[in-house]
């Protein structure tokens, strides 16, 4: 009697525990993301940082060697800022890219209706159903040198008499970075703009505002939060990236994140692949912050305006 009088405590604080994280407020419905992003993300960034500060040797950690001199070395080589402003022009312009194209995209899904919706969403949806890896490779195929489908369209036409050089360069990466991330930016884009308040442009006609002044000094203003998710969600995947520059920049371009695979994987010194991991996270941090910051004043400042 005694063993269960002590038992049964303890399972009614178990029981009361599970439906504090169920039903109770505060944090306690978040404390199983938490767990799971501080055991799958905090600890292997504590990990990749900690490897960045010592020098590893055939896969081993060499006892009393924290220094800093790795990343003093990494910061003064040329070759890793080149790689740098590589990768940020690389994120910078298939970002634009993205925005230009999925824009307009977005706002024809709000404005259509019925099979034309369901048809739209499909377009856009379909894409992520076959993974990146996939999409790359089909861009070789369509990019490749005179055999390619795109060389031997345009040959076949007329339009050009010798293939184009599009594979192995930055347009090729471009092109590929832009279409496989461009639903990461019209799906933001789409909650918004199908969610928007129709009186306001309403009201915009009604005082003598057309249909372009209506769209850019109504609609895009209401948008801004989405610009803003959609820009800093594909800036992260396109700077962070190395799947697509590896395949369509060819076996002599490589960014920041193909330096990082390339020392990890195939030279195998863990030190300087956690050395540059860790410029190419923190980097990236930085700027999705910067993104989110300045959209954050710009949509309060529109809001002031208004």
């Amino acid at each position: 009697m005694a063993g269960n009088s002590l038992a049964l405590p303890t399972a009614g604080r178990g029981a009361g525990l599970g439906r504090r994280i169920l039903y109770g407020g505060g944090i306690w419905p978040a404390l199983p993301a938490i767990v799971y992003v501080g055991v799958f993300l905090v600890v292997p960034m504590g990990l990749l940082l900690a490897f960045s500060f010592l020098t590893i040797e055939r896969g081993r950690v060499i006892a009393d060697s924290f220094t800093l001199a790795h990343f003093w070395k990494a910061l003064n080589d040329a070759l890793v800022w080149r790689l740098f402003w590589r990768s940020l022009w690389v994120a910078v312009v298939s970002t634009l890219c993205t925005l230009l194209l999925g824009y307009p995209v977005a706002y024809l899904y709000a404005e259509l209706s019925g099979i034309w919706r369901t048809l739209t969403i499909v377009a856009i949806m379909s894409p992520l159903l076959t993974s990146a890896l996939v999409r790359t490779y089909a861009w070789l195929v369509i990019l490749g040198g005179r055999r390619g489908i795109l060389n031997q369209t345009l040959i076949s036409l007329g339009l050009i008499t010798q293939p184009l050089r599009i594979l192995n360069t930055d347009l090729a990466v471009l092109i590929g970075m832009t279409q496989i991330h461009l639903p990461f930016m019209i799906l933001p884009l789409l909650a918004v703009l199908n969610a928007r308040d129709r009186r306001l442009e309403e009201a915009s006609y009604n005082l003598g505002a057309g249909r372009v002044g209506t769209f850019f000094r109504v609609v895009v203003p209401t948008s801004l939060p989405a610009i803003v998710a959609g820009t800093a969600l594909v800036f992260a995947i396109s700077y962070t990236n190395f799947i697509i520059p590896q395949l369509l920049g060819g076996g002599n371009y490589s960014t920041l994140a193909l330096q990082v695979y390339e020392q990890t994987i195939v030279v195998l010194d863990w030190t300087r692949g956690a050395v540059l991991a860790t410029i190419l996270l923190s980097t990236c941090f930085l700027f999705v912050f910067a993104i989110v910051w300045a959209g954050n004043r710009l949509t309060r400042w529109n809001e002031r305006a208004r």
